[in-house]
């Protein structure tokens, strides 16, 4: 631990912010805010740009959730670096606070209360003394972030008290190539990939595009069939021919049927440890 911790603020309400920086100060008076930030982006950005060992993380922000922004910058962390101890901040929410209870992730609710952040810099203070090397620890935050994405309440909107019955899987999708509308089969489909305001549809040999959100897309899918293998990438298992690994570490993906290589993000390479 260093002799003087820094630690990075993620929040889209500066009177809240300032808030927490302030109840810092009392709580923590060695810790240093290195910045304050207002969106889920810019998080991102600056916490690769100063590395700092610990993040409060908005939960909902403006662009990029502060969910999403951990799971982008656990996957852009390097490899050799103890990833930062993260709070995610949230306004109550029974889904939320379940979830990060049951995968000991640390939150604070707003307003933030002294008496909680007392506790949560209690448990920053042992966990930044601990010193887990670099490698366990960024494992034992991915394992933490892959549950929350599929945690009902944290990455979206609250569901409602009593969820619809599922679907059956999705068998047919329509989607758009030019100025036509395409009935194409799930069957026949190799991966989805997130595009901008589209999700692109590949199969051995056409790309359709449709502009069905791909979470709301994954839902939909059998996933025993439709692996996720980056946050933007849903692929149909059967298909891998071949997974390498290049000379820093990351993972790609061969299909059959398909040129182009796929990234598998670090989030989900542990698909592929028996390989």
């Amino acid at each position: 631990m260093t002799t003087t911790p820094r630690a990075l603020i993620a929040e889209d309400e500066p009177l809240l912010a300032a808030a927490l920086q302030q109840e810092l100060a009392r709580a923590w008076p060695q810790l240093q805010v290195a910045a304050t930030v207002g969106d889920g982006l810019s998080a991102v950005r600056q916490a690769l740009a100063l590395q700092p060992e610990v993040l409060f993380f908005d939960i909902r922000m403006p662009g990029q959730s502060g969910l999403d922004a951990a799971v982008e910058l656990a996957d852009a962390w390097p490899a050799d670096k103890p990833f930062p101890a993260l709070v995610f901040v949230t306004a109550y929410d029974q889904y939320a606070v379940q979830a990060f209870e049951a995968q000991a992730v640390d939150y604070l609710l707003k307003p933030v209360q002294a008496a909680r952040l007392q506790k949560t810099v209690q448990k920053l203070q042992q966990a930044l003394a601990a010193k887990a090397p670099a490698p366990d620890a960024l494992e034992a935050t991915m394992a933490q972030l892959r549950h929350l994405l599929a945690a009902p309440g944290v990455a979206a909107a609250a569901p409602a008290a009593s969820p619809p019955a599922a679907a059956a899987p999705l068998t047919v999708i329509q989607a758009s190539s030019g100025n036509q509308i395409h009935m194409v089969p799930v069957a026949e489909v190799l991966y989805f990939e997130a595009a901008d305001k589209y999700v692109r549809v590949l199969t051995a040999a056409r790309e359709f595009l449709i502009r069905t959100p791909l979470k709301e897309l994954t839902e939909q899918l059998d996933t025993s069939v439709f692996w996720q293998v980056h946050r933007s990438t849903l692929v149909r298992a059967s298909a891998i021919t071949t997974v390498t690994r290049d000379e820093a570490g990351k993972l790609h993906l061969a299909l059959a049927g398909r040129p182009e290589k796929l990234a598998v993000s670090r989030l989900y390479a542990h698909l592929f440890k028996a390989m």
